[in-house]
């Protein structure tokens, strides 16, 4: 059974809360700008399809903005761990004013049930129903929701400090209290575990009240936008995503994260986007990395037996053999012994003395087109481009944009 908790508080609706942000094109001059939206579209795409996928409208997407900003500017308020607890409890019951206890319409809160429930739970009173009681009453009514049976009308109330016993006159009675004395239960179990002295106790009952009033669509979202916001401010010393030639444009990610709330992939697609920052990080922490590869193909393409293809593959014949060339379906057994161009070895089946097998078109691109050269038997050195190797990724221990260097023995062909 689905353990309740405080989290059932996760997705909320409600009110509009200030500021209209629109999604719309930007001008991008470089690189920099570029990847500061591209950032912010990336995160602001996944952050609609998974935490902002049942409410994206304007309100939301201001209310999340608006955090960003707040956290980016040092103004979010700080909350000890219990305050902000009680903070999100009070916002989420506010707002299940509006779309109903735990987002189910015609489960209409009563705001006063709830927290009689809230606080008796937190205080072990167990005369009106024993928290086991409480999780496995919600939860079975949460299973067959009917809506034509559960109704009834929203009571508000604010949150008290004292144990009562109260009547539950409906089915909907009973589940506001049932959902109260769960998440009580895990309040004291969770939060106030280690309160002595009853002041957690006062803290969190006053911080419940405190986001009783405060207006908001999800507090979880707020929470979220103000803490990417500070750790975007708090890395901004060490360059954006911790690349020192990045300079943070918050404007530019912040416009990239509407962009991507609403969806607007105009200017990048999410994979161009993901494509587009990954390969710029990678040219700017390895860009010597490449240039040296570079260097060393262009004096390696003028060594005698060095084969240039129109691909930019070079290879020389260590020996030749004389059986069948495979094709690019086929699969292969060889030995092999690669090593970057400094001559690090970063991997050998010959080291481990054990040939390997696998699909032609498996492989990476200079490995597909040079083993389709060698004819069976035979023994060539490859000397293979960051572009028909692993280009901006990195491979295990083989850096972004490295030229790798191949000794290849082809063995046997398996059709």
């Amino acid at each position: 059974m689905k353990k309740l908790s405080i989290f059932a508080f996760a997705a909320l609706a409600m009110i509009s809360c200030g500021n209209t942000y629109k999604a719309q094109q930007v001008t991008l001059n470089d690189m920099n700008d570029s990847v500061n939206f591209t950032l912010g579209l990336l995160n602001g795409l996944q952050l609609k399809a998974y935490q902002m996928a049942a409410d994206s409208s304007d309100a939301a997407v201001a209310e999340f903005i608006n955090a960003l900003q707040r956290g980016y500017d040092g103004k979010v308020e700080e909350l000890s761990p219990i305050a902000e607890v009680g903070q999100n409890i009070g916002q989420s019951v506010k707002s299940f004013e509006t779309t109903g206890l735990v987002n189910q319409k015609t489960w209409t809160i009563n705001e006063k049930i709830f927290f009689q429930g809230l606080i008796n739970g937190i205080l072990g009173d167990t005369v009106m129903m024993h928290p086991d009681e409480a999780r496995n009453f919600f939860q079975s009514q949460f299973q067959n929701i009917n809506d034509s049976t559960i109704t009834g009308k929203l009571v508000r109330g604010k949150c008290g400090k004292k144990v009562a016993t109260i009547v539950l006159e409906t089915t909907l009675d009973s589940i506001n209290y049932a959902f109260g004395v769960a998440n009580g239960t895990d309040v004291k179990a969770y939060v106030l575990a280690e309160d002595t002295t009853g002041d957690g106790f006062n803290e969190f009952v006053k911080a419940v009240n405190a986001g009783l009033k405060k207006k908001c669509i999800n507090p979880q979202n707020i929470a979220m936008g103000e803490q990417i916001g500070k750790t975007i401010k708090e890395q901004e010393a060490n360059g954006l995503v911790g690349v020192e030639q990045l300079v943070t444009d918050f404007e530019l990610i912040k416009q990239g994260f509407i962009n991507g709330l609403y969806q607007d992939e105009s200017q990048f697609t999410q994979q161009e986007a993901a494509d587009y920052i990954q390969n710029a990080i990678a040219s700017l922490k390895y860009g010597q990395t490449k240039q040296e590869g570079e260097e060393f193909l262009a004096a390696n393409a003028t060594k005698d037996g060095v084969i240039v293809t129109e691909s930019g593959l070079q290879y020389e014949v260590i020996k030749m053999g004389k059986g069948p060339k495979p094709s690019a379906t086929d699969r292969v057994r060889v030995h092999y012994h690669g090593t970057l161009i400094d001559g690090t070895v970063f991997d050998s089946s010959v080291e481990r003395g054990e040939p390997i097998t696998f699909g032609l078109n498996q492989v990476i691109a200079g490995w597909t087109e040079g083993v389709q050269l060698m004819p069976v038997g035979s023994k060539f050195r490859f000397y293979i481009p960051q572009e028909l190797g692993y280009g901006a990724r990195e491979a295990g221990s083989i850096p972004p944009y490295s030229t790798l260097i191949f000794e290849v023995e082809l063995l046997g062909i398996e059709k």
